[in-house]
């Protein structure tokens, strides 16, 4: 997953020690930039980035910061003097009234600290070459007459050399042929006038953008990319091997928290816009379906045959998540329940964060919502380890068919759902048989009190109701999961609805200082599988049509 089997090997991109010491300082400071960090990398990048964030999701006040893009996006870069009427930003801030550098960054964000940006600025200033040439350039009586051309890198120069600023970048003073653009080469005006793109398959697209990433200027991922085998690295493998951990790591990009979430989105919608740019050039290949085009118009209600087939991008079913994947799919989906009957158990998996295996990677001063791509290789892999148990092994007895789909909450944790079709040996017909296999129950301390303690702390629902009117699942001032559910003195089958489990009334159990909860408020749970993963695992049984087409709809 991280190295194609050993065929990709780059060389590491570091930092310097006084800026990964920024980056893990413990002190109410350290904490700040932290929060902060993608704010300060804002006031150092050369380009602009225009993307649509749901910042209601971001900045919420419940759960962890998410960092979430809809649609594209886009880096930009304008020219090195400001429009006249409006103050210097982005890569002007390098060129453009330099004695006041620090005051016009602090213009940029009014909330960070001015002795922490100042600290920063000096460490760029120091080891960035894209700056040494910005600071040239500035220094020029005749920057008017100036243009500044980026480099690409050539494609024979090593990976990851330290680069120079002769290397990143080179001023042009009239018409200097020598120092003319080239390939993918971009020229910067000194008034641009408007902004122009910075296409993601070229090296310098991420150390523009993310200076305290690639303090060294170090390129990203481009065309020209290959391991030090020489063999050639797409983006997609590139960036599966930059965000393995591995000991003795020198780089900022796992130390970043909230900008690392940035960084990996970004690089993601690089990946997936390369894919649609493959698929966009190679249309006339896509016989099948173009062919399927006519169809599709008639389905979505087209009648004027010139619009048919009209700047029409036609997305194969091998692209994922496009509407012939989903559609596909589903009708695979369909098939097995068709094939093989109705669905016998629904089973739900959401990561821990604080699984072992988690916290003993985070240094002192992260949490789990600083490492999403930590959270998400433990969980595949604990995932990995449940369809062991209950495909291959049958802890739920012996499974026929399945399906499942992997989704992420808005807390940012991955989680599973699945649906299970039992061999009809096995099947789970009567309520003897669903309270062998689930229970709805706090178990009694004293008895057991390892899966007293994780029931209390993984299946308890909410509370939400009259305790607690803000939690997520209200609607129209009820839960919409319908809890506190109802005393049971024994399992019962639903009426057109899931089983009524057996909820038998028992002393309340207080979890923390102001909730007190008992049996109605516990969520369906196998006590083996809870007790293995230490993580919420809903178990539930496919008792009626009704659940089963609202388990259909979750999948």
């Amino acid at each position: 997953m991280c190295c194609n089997g050993g065929k990709v090997s780059l060389p590491r991109v570091n930092a310097p020690q006084e800026l990964l010491e920024i980056f893990l300082d413990p002190s109410a400071e350290g904490n700040h930039f932290r929060k902060d960090i993608r704010g300060y990398n804002h006031v150092f990048s050369f380009t602009s980035c225009g993307v649509h964030i749901d910042e209601q999701l971001a900045i919420t006040g419940r759960g962890i910061y998410t960092f979430r893009a809809q649609g594209s996006i886009y880096h930009s870069i304008g020219g090195f003097h400001p429009d006249q009427g409006t103050r210097p930003r982005f890569l002007q801030l390098y060129i453009y009234d330099t004695d006041h550098e620090l005051q016009n960054r602090m213009l940029e964000n009014t909330q960070l600290h001015e002795t922490l940006v100042f600290k920063l600025q000096q460490l760029l200033h120091r080891y960035n070459p894209f700056l040494h040439v910005f600071r040239q350039l500035a220094q020029r009586s005749d920057v008017h007459e100036c243009s500044l051309v980026i480099r690409e890198r050539p494609a024979n120069q090593p990976q990851y050399s330290l680069s120079t600023a002769s290397q990143v970048a080179a001023i042009i003073v009239g018409d200097d042929i020598e120092t003319m653009i080239r390939g993918r080469d971009i020229k910067v005006q000194t008034h641009a006038g408007s902004l122009r793109r910075i296409q993601e398959f070229v090296g310098y697209y991420d150390p523009l953008q993310y200076p305290l990433l690639f303090p060294f200027g170090t390129h990203g991922w481009d065309i020209n990319t290959r391991s030090q085998s020489g063999g050639k690295v797409s983006c997609r493998t590139y960036n599966s091997y930059m965000l393995q951990i591995r000991p003795d790591d020198h780089s900022t990009v796992l130390q970043a928290g909230r900008l690392l979430q940035q960084y990996v989105v970004d690089n993601y919608v690089k990946i997936e816009t390369r894919k649609l740019r493959w698929v966009r050039n190679r249309q006339k290949k896509l016989w099948a379906e173009l062919y399927q085009g006519l169809q599709d118009a008639l389905h979505t209600g087209e009648t004027n045959a010139e619009n048919v087939g009209r700047k029409r991008t036609i997305l194969p079913s091998s692209f994922i998540g496009s509407r012939r994947d989903m559609t596909q799919r589903y009708e695979d989906g369909m098939a097995i329940v068709l094939k093989e009957g109705k669905p016998d158990i629904f089973l739900t998996m959401t990561c821990n964060p604080s699984w072992t295996e988690i916290t003993s990677e985070l240094n002192p001063v992260q949490t789990p919502q600083d490492r999403p791509d930590l959270t998400t290789r433990i969980f595949r892999a604990k995932f990995e380890q449940l369809k062991e148990d209950v495909i291959t092994k049958g802890v739920l007895g012996k499974v026929k068919s399945y399906i499942y789909v992997t989704e992420f909450q808005k807390r940012g944790l991955p989680h599973v759902h699945m649906l299970l079709i039992l061999e009809n040996n096995d099947k789970l017909i009567d309520p003897e048989h669903y309270d062998s296999l689930v229970r709805a129950e706090i178990p009694s301390k004293e008895v057991e009190p390892h899966l007293h303690d994780a029931v209390l702390k993984h299946m308890i629902h909410g509370p939400c109701g009259t305790l607690d009117q803000s939690s997520p699942c209200m609607k129209n001032g009820k839960c919409k999961r319908n809890y506190p559910k109802e005393f049971a003195a024994e399992t019962r089958r639903g009426d057109d609805s899931y089983p009524q489990y057996r909820r038998r009334f028992d002393t309340p159990v207080q979890i923390n200082q102001n909730v007190t909860v008992d049996n109605r408020w516990v969520v369906p749970y196998n006590p083996w599988l809870l007790l293995k993963y230490d993580c919420h695992i809903n178990v539930e049984i496919c008792s009626s049509i009704k659940s089963i087409k609202g388990m259909l709809e979750n999948i």
